[in-house]
């Protein structure tokens, strides 16, 4: 299959499967999930990237990994040594977000150094929803707001910085009935006497009859992520919902559409006060109350062209014109892991007693979205992080179970900006790249593996697939050449790419697309 990404000639196709070997292999896929994803892979172990775009199917095996046997037994050293305390954590919590990143904090300052499973939430990443969310004006302390992945970072920097220790992978299995209480992740199990549930909520889909055919290509769950790419840039959108996730979606998209459609089932707008006189005397918004979204329309070419929708009172039906489709229609708690051992409500949220952080179990706390269905801020979820923390610490210092950790916190590690590669600057013998020069240059110059990630300034899940790629491409140094291109500085490249959201992942070898 011959395609043209402004670089030449570009050969798309899937290499054969190799056998197992100690390497690191990568193979992703686009066709067994809506949203496709990455996954690495080293010694039959899996060691990162889930959740994020790349094009086309593929199998790659790369040489072999370059780990120091110092690394080594760094990558595989449990939280603390279980020589001083019986292998047994003073804290574990799980989730990261506000409430998650707030209890690391508290809890990492009084000494307790607990162990934080960032965990790939179902459809999100490390940093709960706030990585998907634009201007954060109503967090006290930036009166000028800030941007919902540039506070996570900074709680996660606090957090890592008093003594947490974090770990992004996903916990797969919780046993609260026995103590101490046993948490198994992807890649360790882990012993505590106490845990935070700080697991969030999860965006709800509306499940449409060509929801999965067009996920990723005209229908989202983000509009941080993929409102900026070139599918959506100066076309007419939609976005379902009433809320205040559903209007901030419509406001923000207007920054890129040519105009968006609000999509409101009920005869009313659920959003806060101001958020609904911004989207009500926004002349970019048109609301559509009383409407129903039955399914998505296309064109010949197999595009998504409009929504089919349905007035409620009338009961008649009609497309709109639309290139794509956002959703903004409320979550559903993360609780799943802890059906039948702590108490749920009919929504499936954790009950706690009022007031407090406690559950129906003794030492099992709970903070943020997954206790709470009615305010859901991020302040509120950061303050129940706080009592979930403090609570901990009593019920330890209560029971004769807690150990203190002294340790001197740790200094932030301030990096330079990787800068655009411009002709003058240019290296070819750096691995890192950023921009469509280094990318015009490697794609006809280079023998090696290239890597091209293509972001977007306010996508939180770039955020956290950058770093996660990053370490894996420094250990094959010399092997492959990185390259970093902003999808919005370099709109012709990754229109031409066909980029229809962020993160979204390329490899080429030899100017062909693997």
């Amino acid at each position: 299959m011959a395609a043209r990404i402004g670089l030449g000639p570009v050969t798309a196709h899937r290499a054969a499967m190799a056998p197992p070997s100690p390497s690191l292999s990568l193979y992703s896929f686009s066709s067994l999930h809506p949203t496709p994803n990455i996954i690495f892979f080293s010694r039959r172990k899996h060691v990162g990237l889930d959740q994020f775009r790349t094009h086309h199917r593929s199998f790659i095996t790369l040489p072999p990994l370059r780990v120091s046997a110092a690394a080594s037994v760094q990558e595989e050293a449990s939280p603390a040594s279980p020589d001083t305390y019986g292998g047994v954590e003073n804290l574990v919590i799980i989730g990261s977000g506000p409430a998650g990143y707030t209890a690391g904090i508290y809890a990492a300052r009084a000494n307790l150094k607990p162990v934080v499973f960032e965990g790939y939430q179902v459809g999100g990443v490390p940093g709960g929803q706030l990585m998907t969310t634009t201007e954060v004006e109503n967090f006290p302390g930036f009166p000028d707001g800030i941007t919902g992945p540039d506070l996570m970072d900074k709680m996660r920097k606090q957090a890592e910085r008093w003594g947490a220790v974090l770990f992004q992978e996903d916990v797969e299995f919780i046993d609260v009935k026995t103590r101490p209480f046993t948490i198994r992740s992807t890649d360790r199990e882990v012993k505590s006497h106490s845990v935070i549930i700080a697991t969030g909520a999860t965006a709800k889909r509306l499940n449409l009859p060509r929801e999965d055919e067009f996920w990723s290509r005209g229908i989202s769950a983000c509009a941080i992520c993929d409102g900026a790419s070139p599918l959506f840039k100066g076309q007419v959108l939609a976005v379902v919902g009433g809320g205040d996730t559903a209007t901030e979606e419509a406001l923000y998209l207007t920054k890129y559409a040519r105009h968006v459609h609000l999509l409101v089932r009920r005869d009313q707008l659920r959003a806060s006060k101001a958020m609904q006189d911004r989207v009500i005397n926004n002349p970019n918004v048109t609301v559509h109350f009383n409407t129903e979204t039955v399914d998505v329309v296309s064109n010949s070419k197999g595009q998504m062209s409009g929504v089919l929708i349905r007035n409620i009172d009338s009961g008649e039906e009609s497309v709109l014109d639309v290139k794509g489709l956002f959703y903004g229609i409320g979550h559903t708690p993360n609780s799943e892991l802890l059906a039948g051992q702590i108490e749920l409500d009919s929504s499936g949220y954790v009950l706690v007693k009022e007031g407090t952080a406690e559950t129906s179990v003794q030492g099992v706390f709970a903070a943020g979205d997954v206790q709470d269905h009615e305010w859901r801020q991020a302040i509120t979820a950061a303050g129940t992080g706080c009592v979930a923390a403090l609570s901990v610490e009593r019920y330890l210092a209560s029971n004769n179970l807690l150990i203190e950790f002294h340790q001197p916190k740790t200094e932030e590690v301030k990096k330079d900006p990787t800068d655009r590669d411009v002709q003058e600057r240019f290296d070819i013998s750096l691995t890192k790249h950023k921009g469509q020069y280094a990318l015009r240059k490697l794609y006809h110059e280079s023998p090696r593996l290239i890597c091209v990630l293509y972001t977007s300034p306010t996508c939180g899940p770039c955020r956290t697939l950058k770093p996660i790629l990053s370490k894996v491409i420094d250990e094959f140094d010399q092997n492959v050449h990185f390259v970093e291109i902003d999808i919005e500085e370099d709109q012709e490249v990754a229109e031409a790419a066909g980029i229809m959201g962020t993160p979204c992942v390329q490899f080429f070898k030899n100017k062909d697309m693997i």
